[in-house]
C-alpha cells in the first residue's frame, strides 16, 4: 500500500497539476485554498483525486465566511486572497469545504493513522514547532501508530516514542528556503519526505493578474521564492 500525503496546497494548482507521484491512496491535509489565484481548479482536482481529505483553517474561513487566525505578517495576505477566493470560488465547492471533517482515524492493515490539519488537541488553528515538547502529549492521545499533521507549511519525520508524527510540508507555499512543492509518501510502513520543483512562473503570472493590492501581490510571489513573507511586512 502507497500513501501519497500532502498538504497546504494554497490554491496553487500549477504546484498540484505536475504532481508525479503515483498512490493506491491520496491524503489531503487541508488548506486547499486561499493565497493562490486557482481555488476551483485546487478543489475540484482534490475531490476527483482524493481519498482522505481534512479541512485547513483557510478552508474553514471560506465555508464559514470567517477569520482563518493568520498570524501577522500573513494577516493582510489573507484577508485580500480570501475575499477574492470567496467571490470566485462556486457553491458547490464552498459546501465541499465546510463539510470536510476536522480529523479523520484510518486503519489500513495492522497499522493506525490519525489525521488533522493543524494538533489534535486544536484541529484547525493550534501551532506547534516541530521540536516542541507538546507533541509528546498529543501524540499519544491519538493511540494511533503515525499522526499526520500540516498546517505549518515545514516538512518533518519526528519518532516519539513508539508512535511517529509526519508533516509533509505545504506543497503550494513551502516553508523550505526553495520554491519547491514538498510532500510525503507512506509504503508499506515506511515514511519519506520528498519534494519537487513546479512551474512557479505559471502560478506568479496569475497571482498577478488577482484583483488584490500590488504589496500583496508582491508579498505571496515572495513567500513563494523563499517560504517567507517580505521584511517590511514581518512583525
Amino acid at each position: 500500500m502507497k500513501i501519497a500525503i500532502i498538504s497546504d496546497i494554497h490554491a496553487n494548482f500549477p504546484a498540484v497539476r505536475v504532481l508525479s507521484e503515483t498512490w493506491d491512496e491520496l491524503w489531503v491535509i487541508g488548506d486547499l485554498v486561499n493565497y493562490g489565484p486557482n481555488p476551483n481548479e485546487v478543489v475540484d482536482w482534490v475531490r476527483a483525486h482524493a481519498h482522505c481529505v481534512v479541512r485547513g483553517n483557510h478552508d474553514h474561513a471560506i465555508g464559514f465566511a470567517t477569520d482563518p487566525k493568520c498570524s501577522p505578517p500573513y494577516k493582510t495576505m489573507a484577508a485580500e486572497t480570501g475575499a477574492f477566493t470567496s467571490t470566485v470560488l462556486s457553491a458547490e465547492n464552498k459546501r465541499y469545504l465546510e463539510r470536510l471533517p476536522l480529523s479523520i482515524e484510518r486503519r489500513l492493515a495492522e497499522h493506525t493513522f490519525y489525521i488533522c490539519h493543524a494538533m489534535p488537541s486544536d484541529p484547525l488553528f493550534g501551532y506547534l514547532d516541530k521540536d516542541a515538547e507538546q507533541w509528546a502529549s498529543e501524540v499519544r492521545g491519538t493511540a494511533a501508530e503515525v499522526v499526520v499533521v500540516g498546517h505549518t507549511h515545514v516538512p518533518f519525520i519526528r519518532r516519539i516514542a513508539d508512535q511517529t508524527l509526519v508533516n509533509p510540508g505545504s506543497l503550494g507555499q513551502a516553508k523550505v528556503g526553495a520554491p519547491e512543492a514538498c510532500y510525503a509518501v507512506w509504503e508499506d510502513g515506511r515514511l519519506e519526505l520528498r519534494r519537487y520543483r513546479y512551474p512557479i512562473d505559471e502560478t506568479k503570472a496569475h497571482i498577478a493578474l488577482m484583483p488584490v493590492s500590488e504589496g500583496v501581490k508582491a508579498n505571496l510571489m515572495h513567500v513563494l521564492d523563499t517560504g517567507n513573507p517580505l521584511p517590511t511586512e514581518r512583525s
